[in-house]
């Protein structure tokens, strides 16, 4: 019996400790492919739906390194039409089709990319066994892109060379977390603690009712990313990622090619660290290198003199979003 009691309170913690939120780079470089570094791409983990962020050439190879799932991906969202960003699409989703997806693959970008990518399925692709639905996103706008139970995803306009927009993932309010020890003092029946999770009281048989506050403990506080990938120093930007617990902001250039970055719609590794220290973010993640480096430990040291908390993006590496008081490290 005891056994018994034991194994299902592990069930119930494992089930209430706080959902995954994690962040995985497939590639951190910028337009030319190096050695080093893939061009840009991410998979977005929040509660094991798997979201993929940007599509350089070659992800699809990354994601066969690093053992991700190919068939898990839910959706894309290209935050520009540079080929750096949006050129492994195509061949990702010809490998949806012959490994035999069936699920809808969604696809949030600029219009134009609908165009372009229909004509090239059409030519490459045929009778795909799913849909590939497509959402216009307009890059001049703030505004909620994508909604779902545990998420939101909002555009952030950026400054390019072409028009560009960053993505903010918001995780949604978590249910409260019960007391096993005080629902089993009180001989709650287990169907109906989903309603004390969400806030309920408890009415005993004799009237008197149970607070909600003694069965439960709070719910672990929503967490945030914000991808800002390319832009040049945009202070607009602070407002809107006010806050966030893991910031990716690109860092193409170290602090001594200040005039070149602006002429490209890039931003230095001093001015990504400032954007972050202005916005009191949590930690931040650079990325986007200058094939001319190889070495990122200049950029790195750059940054962290402005904002300490800083880390350098790496392919294969798996960052844990945290709050900002649990001080989250990659």
């Amino acid at each position: 019996m005891l056994n018994g009691h034991f194994y299902y309170n592990n069930k119930v913690r494992a089930r209430e400790r706080m959902e995954k939120f994690e962040v995985t780079i497939l590639g951190c470089g910028s337009a030319t492919p190096t050695r080093r570094h893939n061009p840009s791409a991410q998979i977005v983990n929040i509660h094991d739906k798997l979201t993929l962020i940007d599509c350089g050439e070659g992800t699809q190879l990354q994601m066969r390194h690093m053992k991700q799932k190919f068939m898990a991906l839910r959706n894309v969202f290209i935050s520009h039409l540079h080929g750096d960003h949006c050129f492994g699409l195509p061949g990702l989703i010809s490998t949806f089709g012959l490994l035999g997806r069936t699920r809808d693959f969604h696809v949030y970008a600029h219009a134009p990319l609908e165009g372009m990518l229909d004509a090239q399925l059409k030519m490459s692709c045929h009778a795909l066994p799913f849909n590939v639905v497509f959402h216009a996103v307009d890059p001049t706008q703030y505004a909620m892109i994508y909604d779902d139970r545990t998420m939101e995803v909002w555009s952030l306009p950026l400054s390019h060379s072409m028009e560009c927009n960053g993505f903010l993932f918001k995780e949604k309010p978590g249910q409260r977390h019960i007391n096993r020890e005080m629902t089993d003092c009180y001989e709650i029946p287990k169907c109906y603690l989903g309603k004390i999770r969400a806030g309920e009281d408890w009415t005993m048989p004799d009237g008197r009712v149970i607070p909600n506050s003694r069965l439960t403990t709070p719910a672990y506080p929503p967490r945030s990313y914000a991808y800002c990938s390319d832009t040049s120093y945009l202070p607009s930007l602070v407002e809107m990622i006010k806050g966030v617990d893991l910031l990716y902001h690109e860092t193409t250039y170290d602090n001594s090619k200040e005039i070149k970055a602006k002429l490209h719609g890039h931003s230095t590794a001093g001015q990504a660290a400032s954007i972050a220290k202005q916005a009191e973010v949590g930690q931040l993640l650079i990325g986007h290198y200058s094939a001319t480096y190889y070495d990122t430990s200049l950029l790195l040291n750059q940054a962290r003199e402005v904002f300490a908390n800083t880390i350098a993006a790496d392919e294969g590496m798996v960052v844990e979003v945290r709050k900002k008081e649990e001080g989250g490290k990659g």
